[in-house]
């Protein structure tokens, strides 16, 4: 048979077999298993004429045709399909809960460090009343005395713009603090850790002393549940950080330490947007006397289930596959 012929009398099976290819390429997720084994059957028919083309007609287009859908069979049909390209919604759906989930143990010792603190904090505090001058200086134990708290300066010293800006900000510097310091042998977490949670607990403390405790209740229920969340996200993975630095395993020192670094980065990224949410809350809402306490609290958590279902959702059967 002359090679005009035979490429005739096979090109409706390469035809078929190349459109089969291209939807798997466009689509893989959408092909099913009948697909597969159709697609299974015209590549073994392909492997066959690309081996007769090689021997009849090596310099021919329909070789190069054959051995290039050979090629590309065999990446669909093991499964090498095109990388993802990098988007927000890959991100925050399959990479940003998987890192979460691998620091679990580090955030349930972040917990753990910073109740101690804050209820080791509290007692000082309420056993000591002179803690107060300590913590917040004169002038707004004054406040304090006469029944104002200092975070109404929130809503009349600046714009709510620029409030909202500073307050994400100084967040976010402590977050990179509790995450970077991680390379300290965790240090900077635990420094973090320590020190939010005294202040949080001696704070109240010193509140309680002047009948304040509720009013700085009420100002922190709307933004504080996710706002002391976060920075516990913030120290788990410095403390992931630290632990690949200090713990001896079988895996590579090198390796070990880029892996546990590209999670706990992932773990930052993902949570540093959130900041500058709260930091609008903490603004325009947490100082604000005509928004009641209940409604407070039902935005604070609000948004911090918002943030739990978010960074540890399981992965459903089609993101494993």
């Amino acid at each position: 048979m002359d090679y005009s012929h035979w490429v005739a009398s096979r090109r409706r099976i390469w035809d078929e077999v190349e459109a089969r290819i291209g939807a798997g390429r466009a689509t893989p997720s959408k092909m099913s298993f009948e697909d597969l084994e159709e697609l299974a059957l015209g590549y073994r028919r392909i492997l066959h004429d690309s081996a007769v083309a090689r021997a009849r007609y090596p310099s021919s287009a329909a070789t190069r045709r054959l051995e290039n859908l050979a090629i590309r069979g065999a990446f669909i049909l093991q499964g090498e399909t095109r990388p993802e390209r990098f988007t927000l919604g890959h991100f925050y759906s399959r990479v940003f809960p998987a890192s979460c989930r691998r620091i679990l143990p580090q955030l349930k010792l972040a917990i753990a460090i910073f109740l101690f603190s804050g209820l080791f904090s509290l007692v000082t505090a309420l056993a000591s009343p002179g803690l107060g001058l300590r913590l917040l200086g004169p002038k707004r134990v004054e406040d304090l005395r006469q029944g104002r708290l200092w975070t109404e300066s929130l809503t009349t010293a600046v714009p709510p713009g620029m409030a909202a800006s500073g307050i994400a900000t100084n967040n976010m510097s402590v977050a990179l603090i509790a995450w970077a310091g991680g390379s300290l042998l965790g240090f900077g977490p635990l420094y973090a850790l320590i020190l939010n949670g005294a202040l949080l607990g001696g704070l109240f403390g010193v509140t309680w002393h002047f009948g304040m405790a509720q009013a700085l209740g009420s100002f922190v229920l709307a933004h504080g549940p996710l706002e002391i969340f976060l920075i516990l996200m913030s120290a788990a993975a410095g403390l992931s950080l630290a632990r690949s630095l200090v713990v001896a395993t079988d895996t590579p020192r090198q390796e070990m330490l880029f892996s546990e670094g590209l999670h706990s980065l992932h773990v930052l990224l993902g949570s540093l947007p959130f900041f500058l949410l709260l930091g609008l809350v903490e603004a325009l809402v947490s100082p604000s006397e005509a928004i009641p306490p209940v409604l407070k609290a039902a935005l604070g958590l609000l948004l911090l289930l918002s943030y739990l279902v978010l960074a540890f959702r399981k992965e459903s059967p089609a993101d494993e596959s």
